[in-house]
């Protein structure tokens, strides 16, 4: 049907007739000649249609904008040059032209003015979009490379079951009914997580799988119903080798799709991330840490102003800011009120404008417990320069973290200090192994088939809260691209984190029983990860929602508007499958 495709022509086909299929990109009637901008997926190339050619000129004057036409014609060159386009020294004379389809008038504007909910309910049409047709070239791309590169190191490609058992793996499952056993369901997998740990204890030895998962939880801008991962497992591995392994599958990918070649990624444990930056996935090209001064302000009467309790884990610590003279006391408001979304008290701060002349040159919410020696003190422990605004919580330690590590996020957003088109990966390691609730409930911070660190088996007897994992995360700018661990391959050790985080007996036998069999009959020690594709494409193509690099996404509702989905069933269907719907 065609000869060539519309964004590979060159100069080198000058006075050849070819064939192209594609829609109308724009079009501009100048009387004598009708110029009309031609596009496929490859690109766009200029027509000409011409008045003295009769047939074909009244055929281009019925056109209108995204019509689907195949057109015969001459390559030629243009008069002008257009330096936009890869296309642009040559043009098509035509000669002969084939409506398939005239458009109607498009329901969205290309020019981004669209809304969300347009732009999802003609989702077809919002794909023709150069940017986004882009972004699904760079998403194939990144795919090819990944299978490429896990070929070469002997891994195998293997499906998991999208129809399985349901289990606690953190999120709500996403169920279907079973016709064939009515009253139960099948479950839409998490994650592959438990198959992929069978078919180390089965010896395959080296798994991956590039695998859509399901979760059933509230979603944001990097986070879907249905997300893609590259899941990976292997056997006889160390954390160290796992890391540095995905280590190389990310340098490589870089590399390939935008030139960049990455450093060695450093490692920071769980706590020090948290003390220094608030954060389990921090952010490293805003350079602004967290700083404590506990040890500064231990005195009687400064414990007293902060209101500190002194029963729970207390912290008080400080950020240095740069830019304190940008800083006006409405936007030091603005602050205290964003933290104590965070469950901050109060957010006190010390702005500097000559350190030379100490107390008398600041200006501060804390300057009724401020004396010269600890002024002094601080000054010195944070570096602080004239010109600089020390912005300051005193509360519990977990508080102090989060509403400091978010206040770190919004100064880097707000002012820009530091340079974003750079990459800085991070490993975070040594995650606690289980959270615990107010109540003193445990639950497993990454999930319950995590393995302990070396050295760490008294502390699981003894106190469980202080025990630490073998897992590790992968961020980069800010964004969690990866999670995985060294997996328990003991089945004793098994049950005690069950038993731990509260799951009885009959449901660990229910849930999880082909598992703790299975870890009888000579599991391997093996490890993993999970790395989120649908975000390492985000971050590539520097997009700020996760909608734009995944074809057909749902809302943040998880819906979807071209569909109507999910829908209701009729009630033949429902009664087929024992079901019965509860109206609210």
């Amino acid at each position: 049907m065609r000869t060539k495709y519309c964004g590979n022509i060159r100069i080198v086909d000058l006075h050849k007739s070819i064939i192209l299929c594609g829609w109308v990109n724009k079009i501009r009637n100048l009387n004598q000649f009708i110029f009309i901008d031609m596009r496929d997926w490859t690109g766009i190339i200029q027509l000409v249609f011409e008045r003295k050619n009769n047939i074909v000129f009244k055929q281009a004057i019925n056109l209108k904008n995204e019509s689907c036409i195949r057109i015969i014609g001459i390559v030629q060159k243009r008069n002008t040059k257009n330096k936009n386009l890869d296309t642009g020294e040559i043009e098509i004379l035509v000669n002969k032209i084939k409506i398939f389809n005239i458009s109607k008038t498009l329901p969205l504007d290309y020019s981004n003015n669209s809304n969300d909910d347009i732009r999802l309910k003609y989702r077809y049409l919002d794909l023709r979009r150069s940017q986004l047709l882009e972004n699904l070239k760079i998403r194939n791309k990144i795919t090819y490379l990944t299978r490429l590169f896990m070929t070469k190191k002997n891994f195998l490609d293997i499906e998991t079951p999208f129809l399985t058992k349901s289990t606690p793996e953190g999120a709500r499952d996403y169920l279907v009914p079973s016709r064939n056993y009515p009253g139960k369901f099948y479950a839409l997998p998490q994650s592959p997580q438990l198959f992929k740990q069978l078919l180390m204890i089965s010896g395959i030895d080296k798994y991956y799988q590039i695998v859509k998962c399901f979760r059933d939880e509230d979603l944001r801008s990097d986070r879907q119903p249905e997300f893609t991962q590259i899941d990976i497992e292997a056997s006889f591995i160390s954390s160290t080798k796992i890391r540095n392994f995905v280590e190389k599958l990310i340098k490589k990918i870089w590399v390939k799709i935008i030139n960049c070649h990455l450093d060695k990624f450093p490692k920071i444990s769980f706590y020090d991330a948290m003390q220094r930056y608030g954060s389990d996935k921090p952010d490293l090209r805003n350079p602004m840490e967290i700083i404590d001064v506990s040890d500064l302000l231990i005195k009687e009467k400064v414990l007293s102003f902060f209101k500190i309790n002194l029963e729970k884990k207390h912290r008080i610590a400080l950020l240095c800011f740069c830019q304190g003279d940008k800083i006006s006391r409405k936007k030091i408001d603005e602050y205290s009120n964003y933290v104590k979304k965070f469950g901050s008290k109060k957010l006190f701060y010390i702005k500097i404008n000559k350190i030379e002349n100490g107390l008398q040159d600041i200006q501060s919410s804390i300057k009724n417990i401020l004396d010269k020696t600890i002024l002094k003190n601080i000054l010195k422990k944070t570096n602080a320069k004239n010109g600089d605004i020390l912005f300051l919580i005193a509360d519990e330690e977990r508080i102090v973290n989060r509403s400091l590590g978010m206040l770190r996020i919004k100064l880097g957003d707000d002012f820009i200090f530091f340079k974003k088109n750079i990459w800085k990966p991070v490993w975070i390691v040594d995650f606690p192994m289980f959270k615990q609730d107010s109540n003193g409930k445990f639950s497993s911070n990454h999930h319950p088939f995590t393995a302990l660190k070396k050295n760490n088996q008294k502390k699981l007897e003894k106190n469980p809260h202080l025990a630490i994992s073998d897992s590790y995360d992968l961020v980069i700018n800010g964004y969690e691209i990866g999670g995985g661990s060294v997996r328990i391959h003991d089945a004793k050790i098994q049950k005690k984190i069950f038993d731990i985080i509260g799951i009885e007996k009959k449901i660990q036998k229910e849930k999880f029983g082909f598992l703790m069999e299975a870890l009888k009959y000579g599991a391997p020690p093996h490890a993993g990860i999970a790395l989120g594709l649908d975000r390492i494409v985000m971050l590539l193509t520097k997009t700020n929602n996760i909608k734009d690099v995944i074809a057909f996404p749902k809302t943040t509702s998880a819906s979807c508007l071209m569909t109507n989905s999910p829908s209701k069933s009729k009630k033949s269907t429902l009664n087929e499958l024992g079901i019965n719907i509860i109206e609210k």
